[in-house]
């Protein structure tokens, strides 16, 4: 698949088989997140990646939903605002933004994979920071269930509600 293919396919999965995924595939998804610009490349992230039935349950108390229960893997994408760059003209933290970054070519490289996975924020952080013991500069940001596709969750990706180029740019 060409770039924009994979750009065009990338929807957000919460239909999953039971399909376990290995650690190469794993290993494969981590390291786009690794080679993720980030600020003055401080790279202030954390990958939890949840396998055992201890840690994905600590994931799903997190966040109780049906579908979210049925993915194999999770990883948990923390960040460390002790370590991120501040810009200096007005103190923004760009914590979010390196994760934001990192977390967006791990579902790329999902796409590309064979994978799906959904971005979810509405969750409880404490839950995860309680139940992996994380530090207090250690904030869970994002949680990205990660899963083969069931057959049957085959939407068109070209009819995703998207607003169209004049409403979102100004060309000066």
């Amino acid at each position: 698949m060409t770039l924009d293919e994979i750009i065009a396919k990338r929807k957000s999965v919460r239909k999953y088989t039971g399909r376990a995924i290995d650690e190469q595939t794993v290993n494969a998804l981590l390291e786009s997140a690794r080679l993720a610009p980030s600020a003055v490349n401080f790279q202030p992230w954390t990958f939890i990646v949840c396998q055992s039935e201890k840690a994905k349950q600590v994931v799903r108390d997190s966040y109780p939903r049906d579908w979210f229960n049925a993915a194999p893997l999770y990883i948990v994408v923390c960040g460390n605002h002790s370590q991120s760059w501040k810009r200096p003209a007005d103190g923004k933290d760009h914590c979010d933004i390196d994760i934001a970054i990192a977390v967006e070519h791990i579902v790329l490289k999902s796409v590309e994979l064979g994978l799906g996975t959904c971005w979810v924020c509405n969750f409880n952080p404490e839950v995860i920071k309680n139940g992996f013991r994380l530090p207090e500069e250690i904030e869970p940001a994002v949680l990205l269930p990660v899963g083969y596709v069931t057959e049957d969750y085959e939407a068109d990706p070209r009819n995703k509600n998207r607003k169209s180029l004049d409403e979102i740019s100004e060309w000066r």
